[in-house]
């Protein structure tokens, strides 16, 4: 018992310890350990026109020069073509990006 609270302790003390980078690279790293079974649906209006699953995880593009949020976000899933919530045998893994101001989407983990 006492071994459990010991190594819980120097865990919580060296992530602490770790700049907020290196604390989100831990936790993706953690993340695509564990597995996430994201999917994307973008509308237009009320109509769903797009589908990506099985991605990873979505982020925030960053300005090269200044560091700052882009408008936009970014990831990599399987093209859901048929929009069936399955990778059917044609259905590839593809970058895909988004704006943030004129996209409509939901982002949710499927079980």
């Amino acid at each position: 018992m006492k071994l459990k609270i010991v190594l819980f302790s120097v865990i919580t003390l060296l992530f602490t310890g770790c700049t907020q980078e290196t604390q989100n690279s831990l936790s993706r790293s953690l993340q695509n350990w564990t597995g996430t079974n994201g999917v994307l649906d973008i509308y237009a209006g009320d109509k769903l026109v797009h589908k990506f699953i099985k991605i990873d995880k979505l982020s925030t593009a960053k300005g090269t020069d200044n560091g700052n949020d882009r408008p936009y976000r970014y990831g990599y899933g399987i093209d859901d073509l048929n929009m069936n919530g399955k990778k059917d045998a044609d259905e590839k893994k593809v970058y895909f990006e988004f704006s943030d101001y004129s996209t409509s989407y939901i982002f949710y983990e499927q079980n």
